[in-house]
């Protein structure tokens, strides 16, 4: 028997097109938003509405809004109970259901738009990471955020070889990029951040503002090599530096973090320093899902 949709939630699905296709950013709470997104999402891996460019944009923008939630203050659990209500939802519609397909057609055609964008700002509330999605025939930055250790510029993201390069480390790389001033080159860097089986819940101040937590509940992922910086990867006036890369386990475990956490690259020197830049977690799962809708 087909189960057919409530007038309200024939409604509540024509009016989620709206709420799919908009920033996160443009609701104070997005919390509707993510139901939206996440229903439309379980909807098409039910039932297979969308090609696969559209659903990649679909997911990129429904990761968004579960960051722009978190960063208007509703819990983890909070997200976790709304999106099981959205697929819950989702598994109650006939994937035959005409308010379905009306909904599928009107997604698929705002979204048609959006998955051409070249390039967006993911902006968080201290730090913002670029996507960029044109092709191009020199290395470059898919993803970046940039930040400093002294005196000296990190650049870290998502960073492609030039075509033909022949690099061990091609195609899209978690990469870390630094031009040191008056140092001499580290052995070993390291991301630093909290570990979701130590420490369930991000650690936030009085303010509201999250900090890493306690050393003990803190995991580390280590580079897996380094090669000098191609000139297009570091900063502007820059003449040289060093790429460090690691492993694409890397990215995964940063986008499980809350997206107002902070976490680390740091440098290991041979006389035993370090030097530490930081940056911001952010939406940087939305924006990695962006990215790899491919280029334009």
């Amino acid at each position: 028997m087909r189960i057919g949709l409530s007038t309200r939630t024939a409604r509540a699905m024509t009016a989620a097109v709206l709420m799919a296709t908009t920033p996160a950013a443009a609701f104070a709470d997005g919390t509707g938003t993510f139901y939206d997104r996440t229903f439309i999402l379980a909807a098409h891996e039910k039932c297979r509405l969308f090609l696969a460019p559209v659903a990649g944009a679909l997911s990129a923008a429904t990761l968004q809004s579960r960051g722009a939630a978190l960063r208007a203050g509703t819990t983890e659990a909070t997200l976790q109970a709304t999106a099981a209500r959205a697929r819950s939802r989702a598994r109650q519609v006939s994937c035959a259901n005409p308010e379905l397909a009306t909904v599928r057609d009107r997604v698929a055609d705002a979204f048609a738009g959006w998955q051409r964008i070249p390039r967006m700002d993911f902006i968080g509330d201290r730090a913002t990471w670029t996507a960029d999605r044109v092709r191009r025939e020199v290395a470059t930055w898919r993803l970046v955020q940039t930040s400093v250790t002294g005196a000296s510029p990190v650049r870290f993201g998502l960073s492609a070889a030039a075509p033909g390069s022949g690099t061990v480390f091609g195609g899209e790389t978690l990469s870390a990029v630094v031009s040191f001033v008056g140092r001499p080159r580290p052995y070993a860097t390291r991301i630093v951040m909290r570990d979701p089986t130590l420490a369930a819940r991000p650690w936030l101040t009085a303010s509201g503002r999250a900090v890493l937590p306690p050393e003990t509940a803190r995991q580390e992922v280590w580079s897996a090599g380094t090669a000098p910086a191609a000139a297009t990867l570091l900063m502007t006036g820059k003449t040289q530096g060093e790429t460090w890369y690691f492993p694409s386990t890397a990215g995964d475990r940063l986008s499980r973090l809350d997206p107002r956490e902070p976490f680390l690259i740091q440098f290991l020197f041979r006389d035993g320093s370090v030097a530490t830049a930081t940056f911001e977690a952010g939406d940087f799962a939305a924006a990695r899902a962006f990215v790899a809708l491919g280029t334009v």
